[in-house]
Protein backbone atom coordinates (compact mmCIF):
# COMPACT_ATOMS: atom_id res chain seq x y z
CA UNK A 1 0.00 0.00 0.00
CA UNK A 2 1.21 3.35 -0.76
CA UNK A 3 0.81 6.35 1.24
CA UNK A 4 1.43 9.76 0.05
CA UNK A 5 2.75 12.34 2.35
CA UNK A 6 3.51 12.52 6.00
CA UNK A 7 4.86 15.89 6.68
CA UNK A 8 1.22 17.49 7.22
CA UNK A 9 0.23 19.51 10.22
CA UNK A 10 -1.50 16.49 11.91
CA UNK A 11 -0.99 14.47 14.86
CA UNK A 12 0.58 11.81 12.30
CA UNK A 13 2.16 13.27 9.92
CA UNK A 14 -0.71 12.04 7.55
CA UNK A 15 -3.70 13.10 5.85
CA UNK A 16 -7.27 13.40 7.49
CA UNK A 17 -10.26 12.20 5.87
CA UNK A 18 -13.75 11.25 6.55
CA UNK A 19 -14.41 7.46 6.20
CA UNK A 20 -18.04 6.16 5.69
CA UNK A 21 -19.34 2.56 5.91
CA UNK A 22 -21.24 1.76 2.81
CA UNK A 23 -24.21 0.89 4.62
CA UNK A 24 -24.67 4.33 6.18
CA UNK A 25 -23.82 5.87 2.09
CA UNK A 26 -26.68 3.29 0.90
CA UNK A 27 -28.72 4.20 3.91
CA UNK A 28 -28.67 8.46 3.40
CA UNK A 29 -29.38 7.30 -0.53
CA UNK A 30 -32.56 5.76 0.63
CA UNK A 31 -33.94 8.74 3.09
CA UNK A 32 -33.22 10.90 0.53
CA UNK A 33 -35.16 9.46 -2.12
CA UNK A 34 -37.97 8.84 0.54
CA UNK A 35 -37.85 12.47 1.04
CA UNK A 36 -37.14 13.60 -2.41
CA UNK A 37 -39.79 16.31 -3.67
CA UNK A 38 -40.71 17.22 -7.51
CA UNK A 39 -38.69 20.63 -8.82
CA UNK A 40 -36.81 20.29 -5.33
CA UNK A 41 -32.69 19.29 -5.51
CA UNK A 42 -31.58 18.54 -2.11
CA UNK A 43 -27.61 18.21 -1.53
CA UNK A 44 -26.27 16.72 1.62
CA UNK A 45 -22.62 16.35 2.99
CA UNK A 46 -22.74 12.45 4.11
CA UNK A 47 -19.90 11.67 6.29
CA UNK A 48 -19.68 11.21 9.75
CA UNK A 49 -18.46 14.07 10.42
CA UNK A 50 -15.03 13.36 12.33
CA UNK A 51 -11.48 12.13 10.30
CA UNK A 52 -9.58 9.51 10.76
CA UNK A 53 -5.75 9.71 9.38
CA UNK A 54 -4.31 7.68 6.84
CA UNK A 55 -2.00 5.68 9.25
CA UNK A 56 -5.42 5.27 11.28
CA UNK A 57 -6.92 3.67 8.62
CA UNK A 58 -4.09 1.41 7.57
CA UNK A 59 -3.26 0.42 11.07
CA UNK A 60 -7.20 -0.37 11.16
CA UNK A 61 -7.08 -2.35 8.36
CA UNK A 62 -4.33 -4.49 9.79
CA UNK A 63 -6.07 -5.09 12.71
CA UNK A 64 -9.87 -6.07 10.66
CA UNK A 65 -7.70 -8.14 8.25
CA UNK A 66 -4.98 -9.87 10.55
CA UNK A 67 -2.64 -8.74 7.48
CA UNK A 68 0.84 -7.36 8.23
CA UNK A 69 0.11 -4.96 5.74
CA UNK A 70 3.40 -3.23 3.96
CA UNK A 71 3.20 0.23 3.50
CA UNK A 72 5.58 2.47 1.26
CA UNK A 73 5.48 6.61 2.05
CA UNK A 74 5.58 8.66 -0.63
CA UNK A 75 6.14 12.43 -1.08
CA UNK A 76 2.84 13.90 -0.73
CA UNK A 77 0.73 15.19 -3.95
CA UNK A 78 0.66 18.40 -4.92
CA UNK A 79 -3.13 20.25 -3.72
CA UNK A 80 -3.72 17.52 -1.39
CA UNK A 81 -5.75 18.94 1.94
CA UNK A 82 -4.46 18.20 5.29
CA UNK A 83 -7.84 17.24 6.41
CA UNK A 84 -11.16 16.83 4.80
CA UNK A 85 -14.23 15.43 6.33
CA UNK A 86 -18.33 16.22 5.52
CA UNK A 87 -20.36 18.48 7.56
CA UNK A 88 -23.64 16.52 8.06
CA UNK A 89 -25.55 19.00 10.05
CA UNK A 90 -27.33 19.51 7.07
CA UNK A 91 -29.04 16.05 6.34
CA UNK A 92 -29.02 15.60 10.10
CA UNK A 93 -31.62 18.43 10.19
CA UNK A 94 -33.44 17.83 6.83
CA UNK A 95 -33.78 14.13 6.78
CA UNK A 96 -33.03 13.31 10.35
CA UNK A 97 -30.33 11.12 9.21
CA UNK A 98 -27.25 10.43 10.50
CA UNK A 99 -24.02 7.56 10.39
CA UNK A 100 -24.17 4.62 12.46
CA UNK A 101 -22.06 2.70 11.73
CA UNK A 102 -18.63 4.55 12.89
CA UNK A 103 -16.10 2.08 14.30
CA UNK A 104 -13.81 2.40 11.25
CA UNK A 105 -12.03 -1.12 12.63
CA UNK A 106 -15.49 -2.70 12.45
CA UNK A 107 -16.38 -1.58 9.36
CA UNK A 108 -13.28 -3.08 7.55
CA UNK A 109 -13.49 -6.38 9.61
CA UNK A 110 -17.28 -6.57 8.28
CA UNK A 111 -16.28 -5.66 4.66
CA UNK A 112 -13.28 -7.76 4.85
CA UNK A 113 -14.81 -11.30 5.99
CA UNK A 114 -17.80 -10.23 3.14
CA UNK A 115 -15.11 -10.40 0.54
CA UNK A 116 -13.85 -13.15 1.70
CA UNK A 117 -16.75 -15.20 1.22
CA UNK A 118 -17.16 -13.69 -1.52
CA UNK A 119 -14.40 -13.78 -3.62
CA UNK A 120 -15.87 -13.17 -6.57
CA UNK A 121 -17.75 -10.22 -5.61
CA UNK A 122 -21.55 -10.83 -6.09
CA UNK A 123 -21.03 -13.86 -8.36
CA UNK A 124 -21.10 -17.48 -7.04
CA UNK A 125 -18.51 -18.22 -4.57
CA UNK A 126 -16.10 -21.00 -5.32
CA UNK A 127 -17.04 -22.14 -1.69
CA UNK A 128 -20.71 -22.63 -2.84
CA UNK A 129 -19.83 -24.34 -6.11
Amino acid sequence: MQVRGTDYKTADGTCIRDYIDVTDLVDAHVKALEKAQPSKVGIYNVGTGKGSSVKQFVEACKKATGVDIKVEFLPRRPGDYAEVYSDPRKIKRELDWSAKYTDLQQSLRIAWRWQKSHRDGYGVSNELR
